[in-house]
C-alpha cells in the first residue's frame, strides 16, 4: 500500500437521509479499497438505528441533528431538518473535526492518522466552510444527478430570462430554453416542482436552500456526482466551468463487492429473493417508491389494480409510512385475487439483489437517481413514475434517450404522478432487457470511468489551490 494513502484520512458527512447514506457509503467504500482511513459521519438519530460493520479503517462517529428524538424526519420537514443542522450540528462537528486534525480527543484511540480531507454532501455547505477553516481541504458530494445540477445551477439565469416564475395557469409543456443542453427537450413541467410556487413575491423556501447549496459548490476544492461521463457528459461539461474541479466517480454501487455496510434505516426481507427464484425469467414487476415518497390512497389503489390486471408476477416494496393502515386491506384483497405464488409485498428489499435476478425484468421506480443507476448499469426496463424535487429533470433526461436506446420509459401517469400508474400488459415486462451477459458488458463500461477518479480523489484535492 502506498504511504501517503495509508496517512490520508477522509471524513464523509452525508445528510442524514437513505439515499445520500447509501450513495456515500459506497464512496466511503470505494476509498477504504483504494487504501484510504474513514471516518463516517451519522448523526446520533441514525447511528443509533444502525449496527454499522466497521473496519480496521473504516470507523462510524455521529453528531446531533438537533431534532427531539420524537420528531418524525419526514420528508415535508427537510428544511426543518436542514436548518437544525446547520444552527445545532455544526456546531458538534466542529468540535469534532477540531479533534480529529489534532489526533485527540476520545477518537483519537483509534489509531487513525488526522483527517486530511473532507467529502461533506453538497447541501451541507456549513461543512464544507467550517472544514476550510479548519484548514482541511473540503469537497462537495452530490448524491443527484448532473443534470439536476444543472437545472438547479441554471435558476438564477432562468430568473434573469423571464422563464421564471411561470405565468399563472401557463401551458406546463412550454419548452424551457435557459438549461444548457437541455434546450430541445426541457419542458416547464420538466423542471423541480418548487419551480411552480414562487411567483413575482414569493419564493420557495425549499428551491432557495438547493440553489443555494449549489451555488456554493464553487467554494469547495471540487465537486463529486455519483455519475459518470459515458451517462452524463454535456451536463457534466456545462457544470464544470462554474466549478473549481469536477469529478464523476460513479456508479459507486457498482464498484462495492457487496451492499455498502450500515446503508439502510429498514430491515430488508432477504426472503423475496427466494420467492423470485421460484418465478420464469424476466417475468417480475418490481416495485418500489424509494424511501421517502408517500402517496395518497387513491394513487395506491390504482397502482394495485394496474399490476392485478397486467397479470405479471409483482413485488412491491411497500414501507409502512407509504400510505398508511388503510392500505391492508385492499392490498390482502388484491393478493387474495391473484394468489401469493404471483404477488409478494414487502416493508423493504435488498434492491441490489433484486435488481440482478433473472426474474426480473421491469422496475416501477420513483427515478431516484440510485435506483435509477441500478436499473441502468443491470438493464432493467424501467417505468418512471413522475415524482416531485428535482427528479422530473431526471426524468425527462432519461426520456431523451430512451427515445435512441429504447431501454427506459415514462409511465403515462397524470399530472405529477397524480393517476395513470398502472402496468399496462401490452408493454411487455421482458421487452427490451438485455441478457446477463450484455449488462456485465454494459456495468462494465459505465463503470469504468469512476474508477481511477475515486482512487486519486484525495490527492487532487491536495493539490488544489485555496
Amino acid at each position: 500500500m502506498d504511504a501517503a494513502m495509508a496517512e490520508a484520512h477522509v471524513l464523509v458527512f452525508p445528510v442524514p437521509a437513505r439515499g445520500h447514506l447509501n450513495s456515500m457509503l459506497h464512496f466511503a467504500t470505494g476509498l477504504l479499497s483504494a487504501g484510504l482511513h474513514v471516518t463516517f459521519l451519522h448523526t446520533d438519530h441514525n447511528l443509533s438505528r444502525l449496527v454499522p460493520a466497521a473496519s480496521p479503517r473504516l470507523r462510524f462517529l455521529s453528531v446531533p441533528d438537533g431534532l427531539p428524538d420524537d420528531h418524525p424526519r419526514a420528508v415535508d420537514g427537510i428544511l426543518e431538518l436542514l436548518e437544525s443542522m446547520r444552527t445545532r450540528a455544526s456546531v458538534a462537528y466542529r468540535a469534532l473535526l477540531s479533534e480529529l486534525c489534532a489526533g485527540s480527543g476520545a477518537a483519537a484511540d483509534d489509531g487513525f492518522p488526522p483527517v486530511t480531507c473532507v467529502v461533506a454532501d453538497g447541501i451541507l455547505p456549513f461543512a464544507i466552510d467550517i472544514a476550510e477553516e479548519l484548514g482541511v481541504p473540503a469537497i462537495a458530494f452530490r448524491t443527484v444527478s448532473a443534470c439536476a445540477v444543472l437545472a438547479y445551477l441554471s435558476v438564477p439565469r432562468l430568473l434573469e430570462l423571464g422563464e421564471l416564475p411561470f405565468p399563472e395557469g401557463g401551458d406546463l409543456d412550454e419548452p424551457v430554453r435557459g438549461v444548457p443542453g437541455m434546450e430541445s427537450f426541457l419542458r416547464r413541467r420538466d423542471m423541480p416542482i418548487q419551480c411552480r410556487r414562487i411567483t413575482g413575491t414569493h419564493d420557495d423556501p425549499v428551491l432557495q436552500t438547493v440553489v443555494a447549496g449549489t451555488l456554493h459548490s464553487r467554494k469547495a476544492r471540487a465537486l463529486m456526482f455519483n455519475t459518470s461521463m459515458s451517462l452524463e457528459p454535456s451536463a457534466l461539461a456545462r457544470i464544470k466551468p462554474h466549478m473549481r474541479d469536477v469529478f464523476a466517480v460513479g456508479p459507486l454501487h457498482a464498484m462495492s463487492p457487496a451492499p455498502a455496510a450500515a446503508t439502510s434505516l429498514w430491515r430488508a426481507d432477504d426472503g423475496c429473493v427466494a420467492w423470485l427464484d421460484c418465478q420464469a425469467d424476466r417475468s417480475v414487476v418490481y416495485v418500489s417508491l424509494g424511501s421517502l415518497a408517500v402517496i395518497s390512497h387513491e394513487q395506491f389503489t390504482e397502482f394495485l389494480s394496474g399490476l392485478v390486471a397486467a397479470g405479471y408476477p409483482f413485488l412491491w416494496v411497500l414501507r409502512p409510512d407509504i400510505v398508511g393502515a388503510s392500505q391492508d386491506a385492499a392490498l390482502q384483497e388484491a393478493i387474495n385475487t391473484v394468489g401469493e405464488s404471483k404477488a409478494l409485498v414487502v416493508p423493504w428489499a435488498p434492491q441490489r439483489d433484486v435488481l440482478r435476478h433473472r426474474a426480473v425484468g421491469c422496475f416501477l421506480t420513483h427515478n431516484g437517481w440510485n435506483s435509477t443507476l441500478e436499473g441502468i448499469v443491470d438493464g432493467v426496463l424501467a417505468v418512471l413514475r413522475r415524482p416531485a424535487d428535482q427528479q422530473p429533470v431526471r426524468g425527462r433526461r432519461v426520456e431523451d434517450r430512451a427515445g435512441h436506446e429504447g431501454r427506459l420509459r415514462q409511465s403515462n401517469s397524470g399530472e405529477d404522478g397524480e393517476g395513470g400508474n398502472g402496468v399496462r400488459r401490452d408493454q411487455g415486462v421482458g421487452t427490451g432487457v438485455g441478457t446477463a451477459g450484455e449488462a456485465g458488458c454494459r456495468r462494465r463500461r459505465v463503470v469504468g470511468d469512476g474508477v481511477q477518479a475515486a482512487r486519486h480523489i484525495h490527492q487532487r484535492a491536495q493539490h488544489v489551490e485555496h
